[in-house]
């Protein structure tokens, strides 16, 4: 194998990587609109909108804390009592989810 195919392969390799990386990212920001929608008693196609309102959100800055941030401030909003902890919590819990149903699609 030449140092080109190494080379390539390794390129290779890091553009799945982001693009699985992309897709758990969207996955979890969806479940976790569908899960802060239901504590607003948001149902149905409200739900589904909320939902990806949420994962618009993670488009505004790298990193995750846009979505905190908006996911924060609506459950805030509508007077859902929710600590920091718990939700950062559920957006942890969530990623895990997330990789094991993209890993299995």
């Amino acid at each position: 194998m030449s140092f080109n195919d190494r080379e390539k392969a390794f390129e290779d390799k890091y553009k799945h990587d982001q693009e699985v990386q992309f897709r758990v990212d969207v996955r979890r920001n969806k479940l976790l609109g569908l899960w802060a929608a239901e504590l607003m008693d948001l149902k149905g196609e409200a739900a589904d909108a909320y939902a990806k309102e949420v994962v618009s959100s993670d488009f505004e800055e790298a990193g995750h804390e846009d979505v905190y941030r908006k996911v924060m401030g609506d459950l805030t909003d509508k007077k859902v009592d929710i600590s920091e902890h718990r939700l950062r919590k559920k957006m942890d819990e969530l990623l895990e989810v997330a990789k094991q149903q993209v890993m299995t699609e």
